[in-house]
């Protein structure tokens, strides 16, 4: 195969490893030997001690005749060669001479934890202000970057490891980075790279936010093209030419237009406050009149429930004369009557005794001097009750006048209502236990009627304001009458 050679031709015993501190990409020769001296410089024998430290990738590369084959080992690795960790070696390998012969390949280290910090700097330039595009401001950017390797596979796809120079590699992204950091901020005035136009007089106060667009347009460049990853970007001046014509007339035209939107700014903050003051006049005034015409309508709703009461007030008072007027002509006819009905009982009486039935000789002669007892018990029966009717319809009468209603009006009708005061009712008023419930309240009158039927007696439970509990209506002062025996006893029969 060419890959296995007898054990005296070269390739002994190798310790691979990089003891470089500062690099990129590396390659491992045989000691002793620089690039070119001998064909056999990347004869590498089985049993070879390979050492990988952490942050870096050994890559050995097998040229074939059908193209180029890659090996990975990622560190740490500290081990001797073997086919089971190098799995296109066990491929290309054939095992028949028991991995003793030496093999072909060339070996190459990768730095991934190393960070290449290059500085560049973009000569003058012509830049345009799109106002003024005739007139042109010439301007340098200088700063610095920091790259490294972060898809070491994409970066050995891309680059030829075997003419890997450092030096080359750099110029190369510098010479790319200046074209990149040109082409960006020479449309950042137009705003045509994507972002707001920033004024060329601005761009220097501004200088982080310049800085930042133009790191996210070369960031993805130099990853697809050079397959490095941008680890740091940095812009550390903006030159711009300040003493070319063009500059003053970008500053003037600058601080013009500054000063208009300031004045439009203004103008408008001016016609703001305006409108909002007019706002809020009109909202007020609008508030103000639905307050107005809220309060009209509470007067008048006010006004016309006084003017409502005071009607209702003057037709109570009108009824109530007329009622009082009315129980006094009441009164006065039924006192009329009362005497009628007297003089006629009397009347009546006074002929049944002139009738002579029921007299009693007294011993005068001829009857002279009789007396009728009957007629006379009558006549003096019929004058109390009489005198009794007359003198308590009297008295009602004169309560009803003196207190405006009620105590004069005819049994049967009632008080009249509506501002007319209704004399409580006489005498106690009695709650009494009903099948453990209050019933009531009962005046004493009442509560007699029961008695007289039985459904009221002496045990009954009864309760009073002013009681502290309920007792037996025995042991009531104003109700033990109530309980009297008024049957009228048999009368005996006559003494013989």
């Amino acid at each position: 195969m060419g890959f296995f050679k007898s054990k005296n031709e070269g390739g002994l015993m190798d310790a691979i490893r990089c003891d470089q501190t500062d690099y990129l990409i590396w390659k491992w020769r045989s000691a002793g030997q620089d690039a070119g001296t001998t064909v056999k410089e990347n004869a590498i024998r089985y049993g070879s001690s390979l050492n990988v430290k952490d942050g870096e990738i050994a890559v050995f590369v097998y040229h074939q005749k059908d193209g180029t084959m890659q090996d990975f080992i990622e560190g740490p690795y500290n081990d001797t060669i073997k086919t089971a960790n190098f799995p296109v070696l066990a491929k290309i390998v054939g095992l028949a001479f028991g991995g003793a012969s030496p093999f072909q390949a060339e070996v190459y280290y990768i730095n991934m934890a190393g960070l290449i910090r290059l500085p560049f700097a973009v000569p003058y330039f012509d830049m345009f202000d799109p106002r003024l595009p005739d007139f042109p401001i010439s301007m340098a950017v200088r700063g610095s970057f920091a790259f490294g390797i972060t898809d070491y596979k994409q970066f050995v796809k891309l680059h030829r490891l075997s003419n890997f120079e450092l030096e080359d590699f750099n110029k190369q992204l510098k010479d790319a980075l200046v074209k990149f950091v040109k082409g960006v901020v020479t449309n950042i005035p137009d705003g045509s790279y994507g972002g707001a136009p920033i004024p060329i007089v601005q761009m220097e106060r501004r200088l982080l936010q310049v800085n930042d667009l133009v790191q996210q347009y070369i960031q993805p460049k130099l990853s697809d093209v050079y397959g490095v990853t941008l680890k740091d970007f940095n812009i550390s001046e903006l030159d711009v030419d300040k003493t070319c014509e063009g500059y003053g007339k970008v500053k003037e035209l600058t601080a013009n237009y500054t000063e208009a939107s300031l004045k439009a700014q203004q103008h408008i903050n001016v016609g703001n406050m305006q409108e909002t003051n007019r706002l809020q006049m009109d909202s007020m005034k609008q508030t103000q009149a639905i307050n107005l015409e809220n309060m009209q309508e509470s007067l008048r709703i006010n006004r016309e429930e006084g003017q409502y009461a005071q009607r209702q007030a003057t037709e109570a008072n009108a009824y109530t004369a007329k009622l009082q007027a009315e129980q006094q002509n009441l009164g006065a006819f039924a006192v009329k009557n009362q005497t009628q009905v007297g003089v006629a009982a009397a009347d009546a009486m006074g002929k049944q005794g002139a009738s002579g039935a029921g007299n009693i000789s007294l011993g005068g002669a001829g009857g002279i001097g009789g007396m009728n007892p009957g007629a006379m018990m009558a006549n003096m029966a019929m004058g109390t009750a009489v005198g009794t009717g007359m003198a308590n319809m009297l008295g009602n009468s004169f309560a009803g006048a003196a207190t405006g209603m009620g105590a004069g009006i005819m049994p049967g009708m009632a008080a009249p209502s509506g501002g007319v005061s209704v004399p409580p009712p006489i005498g106690t008023l009695y709650n009494v236990a009903v099948n453990g419930a209050a019933a009531g309240p009962y005046s004493v009158q009442q509560l007699q009627q029961m008695a007289a039927s039985g459904q009221f007696n002496a045990q009954s439970l009864v309760w009073a304001a002013g009681m502290a509990n309920w007792i037996a209506a025995g042991q009531v002062a104003e109700l033990q009458g109530l309980f009297v025996n008024n049957t009228v006893p048999p009368i005996p029969p006559a003494l013989p």
